[in-house]
């Protein structure tokens, strides 16, 4: 009841229960939020899973596509689950580009988001993505590689953050950051409460609460605010 009643008192605050936060669009199903969210071998199950269940849960005013880095095809994750993706990625399909995390994030050989902080030509098009770029746990790495975050409020993964603050971050100690039009989220479990922000920033608190109920999860944490 403390956390609804929090929940309640924070909608009415920023315009009511409805309200979509300042700056993010609204969506309905007639325009919907269109996200992709990148897979690549090594991705850590929970960092895309999570986006996926909540805002499918949200309804038809998001959609949510799995797509590859490259051409479609499988992609085997962290914990070797087999995920077969239908499409590449295609920025410009995209209003929103989730980057998940996963993989040994000490050792640049192995599967994960290393290789992709190696791709010089993948981050050459991240960095120039049109789109709200969101990354959770060590994608936010990939998002920093690409020199998204320089300059930036953000957080990421503990055992990422003293290399988040080098590549020249101001390290937000919150379970999610939002600096406008970049959202970045802490480790594994932070996905959860990254998509959930996404969805009262786009469809407002009621909807949100909705989803909570559903999943039967309550946001731990806050939403950091530029």
């Amino acid at each position: 009841m403390e956390r609804r009643a929090f929940l309640r008192a924070s909608a009415l605050s920023v315009g009511g229960l409805g309200a979509v936060a300042a700056g993010a669009r609204a969506a309905s199903a007639a325009d919907p939020v269109r996200v992709q969210v990148l897979m690549f071998d090594g991705v850590e199950e929970q960092d895309w899973a999570a986006p996926v269940e909540v805002l499918g849960m949200a309804g038809d005013a998001i959609t949510t596509t799995l797509v590859t880095t490259g051409r479609p095809g499988t992609v085997t994750c962290n914990f070797g689950s087999r995920v077969e993706v239908a499409r590449g990625w295609s920025p410009r399909e995209a209003d929103v580009l989730v980057v998940p995390g996963g993989g040994r994030y000490t050792d640049p050989t192995a599967p994960g988001v290393r290789r992709l902080m190696a791709d010089r030509e993948f981050l050459r098009r991240l960095a120039g993505v049109d789109a709200l770029r969101v990354g959770i746990c060590t994608g936010v790495m990939v998002l920093a590689a690409a020199g998204v975050t320089a300059g930036r409020n953000a957080t990421t993964h503990a055992a990422a953050k003293a290399d988040l603050a080098a590549r020249g971050a101001t390290v937000v100690d919150a379970r999610v950051v939002d600096d406008g039009d970049l959202i970045t989220g802490g480790g594994v479990t932070s996905g959860l409460d990254v998509a959930l922000w996404l969805v009262e920033r786009h469809l407002g608190a009621k909807t949100t609460r909705r989803v909570e109920t559903i999943l039967e999860y309550e946001r731990r944490g806050t939403v950091w605010r530029a």
